[in-house]
């Protein structure tokens, strides 16, 4: 028997959330990072409601809200400097965001990650991983049997497989021999300054983020939790520069000599463009950076890596637990690859033009150059590949996220809420296949009901009312076959079949059912 099921190369937030994911359904797993403990640099801060779904799901959706950093008054705001924001109106009350009608989650702030892995560590240690510091993969062998995993502490241990999550320039992906596509590094050198300081206690009011427009700390200040600060601005040479070159930064930056202010760590960092030309090889994966990296603006580095992670982890643990054959593993490189092809390139046109971002209304622009709306990058994509039955139709709108999600194979289950309660019709499907039928559909339920018995797995089967069936475009005899992760994987608008169900289950999971 191999040492642990799965190893993980790489403890950071992508790397620690795929622990999260695989022991949600019951597969552990050994995580070894290289750093000596978790990092303290916030780095991103983003997550889009379509993340926050994967930790509903797992039920670490309250603890991640307590670690939020909420706006202290306004989102944002461009000034020469902190002290010379204009605040002639007062303070500007922070402003709820308002319920998303395509998610059941709303982001209540930002999500520095650290923040965010103070949150994933315990959890993966709670769900059966092992989590180690100091150490890291130093080689990866595999056979038709087992992956042998070499670590710098001198041990080498044995998986069934093996995730690299070891960031953009992953050791464990040169050890696959795996070459990577793109432009590669695209930017100046950036310093990435986190500093403690009282800006609220001197100012009043301050927003989430504020581009600062001095020419000695031009960038972007970010409130990354209670006092606590991070300043993004250009390097004026390679390295770490020394501790007074920053702090002489971060005072431009506020503009007040008698602000105290200390400086906890700087990390410089240069914005990369590349992607992985695979995401398997054989027993071992990629996720997060290491599959694929993007320039910052969208957020869309974090987020994408996190749905790498939770994408692999239901399909690892049905292989495992011997309810889906090898195959299914292919899709993981067949759909998420094609979404880091969408992404990479809309990070890029935001790195050229920003104002596609960040501009709701620049939609003719958008439209003109191919760049999609924020969320759709998001929540709005669809998979194509051997894990979804049926043709796949291109997004409807490249704008409309509720457009987009309209039911349709590939695409993600429409949000919504059932009876006025605080169940999502996303909670029917969480972690497992699930057949919707309709509000005539019961015998699709006792379809969903045999098939479940003749494969020993668990299907749920759930007839919806009328409102909930209109909101996912069901009439009243069809039904929808729901993935794990929440992806409409069939839709039958036949008469109710245990044959076309178990046909479709077959072809996604490569296996059929138990002979009788």
């Amino acid at each position: 028997m191999p040492d642990f099921p799965v190893v993980i190369a790489g403890g950071g937030t992508v790397g620690l959330a795929t622990a999260v994911f695989l022991g949600h359904h019951g597969i552990p797993s050994l995580v070894v990072e290289r750093r000596p403990a978790p990092s303290v640099h916030p780095r991103a801060l983003g997550l889009s409601p379509r993340t926050l779904e994967f930790f509903r799901e797992v039920g670490l959706g309250q603890r991640l809200a307590g670690v939020a950093v909420r706006s202290v008054s306004r989102p944002r705001a461009e000034a020469r400097s902190a002290a010379e924001i204009d605040r002639s109106g007062g303070p500007a009350a922070p402003v709820p965001a308002a319920p998303s009608p395509v998610s059941p989650e709303t982001p209540l702030g930002h999500y520095p990650q650290d923040r965010i892995d103070s949150v994933l560590l315990p959890a993966a240690r709670e769900r059966g991983a092992t989590v180690v510091f100091g150490t890291e993969v130093t080689a990866v062998e595999q056979d038709a049997g087992r992956a042998r995993v070499a670590l710098s502490d001198g041990r080498t241990v044995s998986a069934d497989y093996v995730v690299g999550a070891d960031g953009v320039n992953s050791a464990v992906r040169g050890m696959l021999g795996i070459g990577t596509t793109g432009p590669g590094v695209i930017g100046e050198v950036t310093l990435n300054i986190l500093f403690t300081a009282d800006l609220v206690g001197r100012f009043g009011s301050m927003p989430t983020m504020t581009h600062i427009g001095h020419p000695d700390a031009r960038g972007v200040l970010l409130a990354v939790g209670e006092r606590r600060w991070v300043l993004h601005t250009r390097a004026r040479s390679e390295g770490t520069p020394p501790e007074a070159e920053c702090l002489a930064a971060v005072r431009a930056a506020i503009g007040a000599a008698d602000v105290p202010v200390e400086i906890i760590s700087v990390l410089p960092w240069r914005a990369t463009v590349r992607r992985a030309d695979r995401f398997r090889a054989g027993r071992a994966f990629l996720v997060g950076d290491a599959a694929r990296a993007v320039s910052p603006l969208g957020a869309f580095g974090l987020n994408t890596g996190l749905a790498d992670a939770h994408n692999l982890a239901w399909k690892l643990a049905l292989v495992l637990s011997g309810q889906a054959g090898d195959r299914l593993l292919d899709s993981y490189h067949e759909e998420r690859h094609a979404v880091a092809e969408l992404v990479t390139r809309q990070a890029l046109l935001r790195w050229e033009n920003p104002r596609l971002h960040w501009d709701p209304a620049a939609v003719a622009e958008r439209r003109a150059v191919g760049a999609w709306y924020a969320p759709m990058v998001t929540m709005g994509y669809r998979y194509d590949s051997s894990a979804v039955v049926g043709p796949v139709a291109e997004v409807p709108s490249t704008e409309d996220v509720a457009a987009s999600l309209d039911g349709s194979p590939g695409s993600r289950l429409p949000h919504h809420w059932l009876n006025g309660s605080d169940v999502s019709t996303l909670d029917l499907a969480a972690s497992r296949f699930a057949v919707l039928a309709g509000p005539a559909g019961d015998a699709w339920c006792a379809a969903a009901r045999q098939v479940a018995a003749a494969r020993g797995t668990d299907l749920r089967a759930v007839r919806l009312d009328a409102d909930s069936a209109a909101a996912l475009r069901l009439a009243a005899t069809d039904a929808l076959l729901v993935r794990p992760d929440g992806f409409i994987a069939w839709r039958s608008r036949t008469p109710a079949d245990p044959a076309l169900l178990e046909q479709a289950l077959a072809a996604i999971t490569g296996i059929g059912a138990k002979a009788a």
